[in-house]
């Protein structure tokens, strides 16, 4: 199957895709209405708009650094995964998403890198957890939320993971106990992203490294904006090896014409390696 990204609710409906997932909430704090053409997808705990607004929020690291656009290795600012007002906002975004369509993704899950956070909040709640370990409690925080947004969603959810496949990385980073995740996730979302795609070896490693650590389906999210449509078709040729689904970010006309040159390849009887 081949899908697409977008915030463009026109894009939906385009013939071409066999899914699609509509943000109703991105990383900027821009919030949408839910449509029933696509699937909702939810920035979680990126949010620039209540990180600017509310500094309490935002994670901060033992050494006293927020994790906000200043950073140089952050493209958006965060919200701590423990603000429990925030928490319940994001659960209330997904009850009215899945009034209008049954499945839903969550997007931008975790805490922003192993550094964080340790906000009060956070020190608190792990002093008074039965934790000893510090990541084993932050995985534990971000299972919960999972969970409690898998008891209101009544169709498939999606979640998005960092593309890191190495052993033990996403647990360290996010707090991602993939695992326990299984348990609530119907199917998680990889986002292999590049502006070009002139080669592709490296998405194939990142995504053989993902067949191998999950049991549970995953699909692949190839970035689609201004990318040459050879080296686009090529990418998802490779990717449709291993994903459940490809899935083209942000460029729906890109990723129509890339799919219109697939099927063509395809009606004149040209074959594909991996």
């Amino acid at each position: 199957m081949y899908g697409v990204v977008t915030r463009n609710e026109e894009e939906l409906v385009w013939s071409e895709f066999d899914i699609a997932f509509y943000e109703v909430k991105d990383v900027t704090g821009r919030a949408a209405e839910p449509v029933p053409e696509g699937i909702s997808m939810v920035s979680c705990f990126g949010d620039n708009a209540a990180a600017d607004a509310n500094e309490d929020l935002v994670p901060v690291s033992e050494d006293g650094e927020l994790a906000t656009r200043d950073r140089d290795y952050f493209d958006w600012a965060y919200v701590c995964p423990n603000a429990e007002e925030y928490r319940e906002g994001l659960l209330e975004i997904v009850d009215d998403a899945v009034e209008v369509t049954e499945d839903l993704r969550l997007d931008d899950v975790g805490f922003p890198r192993p550094e964080y956070c340790h906000c009060e909040r956070c020190e608190t709640a792990f002093a008074e957890s039965d934790f000893e370990d510090w990541y084993a409690w932050r995985a534990d925080v971000i299972t919960e939320f999972v969970r409690e947004a898998r008891e209101r969603v009544p169709g498939k959810l999606y979640l998005t993971l960092y593309p890191d496949p190495y052993p033990g990385h996403v647990y360290e980073r996010a707090g991602l106990d993939l695992d326990a995740l299984a348990e609530y996730v119907d199917e998680f979302v990889v986002p292999l992203y590049d502006m070009a795609y002139e080669t592709t070896y490296w998405l194939e490693i990142i995504a053989s490294g993902f067949e191998d650590a999950l049991d549970t389906p995953f699909s692949i999210e190839l970035y689609a904006v201004n990318v040459d449509i050879d080296n686009l078709v090529h990418a998802a040729e490779v990717a449709a090896e291993y994903g459940e689904s490809v899935l083209f970010g942000y460029d729906a006309s890109n990723a129509r014409a890339t799919l219109r040159r697939l099927d063509a390849d395809a009606r004149d009887g040209k074959e594909f390696g991996g």
